[in-house]
């Protein structure tokens, strides 16, 4: 699977860490940024890009956003259109988030969770899939149709 990853300054450890591993599961990474350490980065503008390159791939591709609460990224990654990014909080929520929501993107606190429970989370993130009960696609819809009003 292609997997774009992305972190501002509070989350590039955790992102550079996570990296390698995913590579090591047969998945295709791409780096969104940062690319270096960038203590002065703003998470809207690495959220913004790897957004629409999930957006760009659809189906083809997910995301995982890390800055240190995971709530700006995923507020900043969820501002552009066709993107569902959830706050991962624990894996089984991230797995019910992919199957019931079909959330494309991951964002992950690295203020708050180990790199064991990141992994935990992506794993289950990757490895759900949606469901395309009618009753989450209607909601699905829903959202859609709001997106499409603005």
């Amino acid at each position: 699977m292609k997997v774009f990853i992305g972190a501002d300054h509070r989350g590039f450890h955790l992102k550079e860490r996570l990296k390698p591993w995913l590579e090591a599961q047969g998945h295709e990474v791409i780096d969104a940024g940062s690319l270096q350490l960038e203590p002065q980065d703003d998470y809207p503008v690495i959220s913004f890009a790897l957004a629409e390159k999930v957006v760009e791939e659809a189906s083809d591709a997910q995301g995982i956003l890390c800055c240190g609460s995971g709530v700006g990224a995923a507020v900043a990654a969820n501002k552009v259109k066709g993107v569902r990014c959830g706050l991962g909080l624990t894996a089984k929520q991230v797995q019910a988030a992919r199957h019931d929501d079909d959330m494309n993107i991951l964002a992950l606190a690295a203020d708050y969770i180990t790199e064991d429970t990141a992994r935990e989370m992506v794993t289950a993130f990757l490895e759900t899939t949606f469901s395309n009960e009618p009753r989450y696609q209607r909601r699905l819809d829903q959202i859609w149709d709001r997106e499409n009003l603005q």
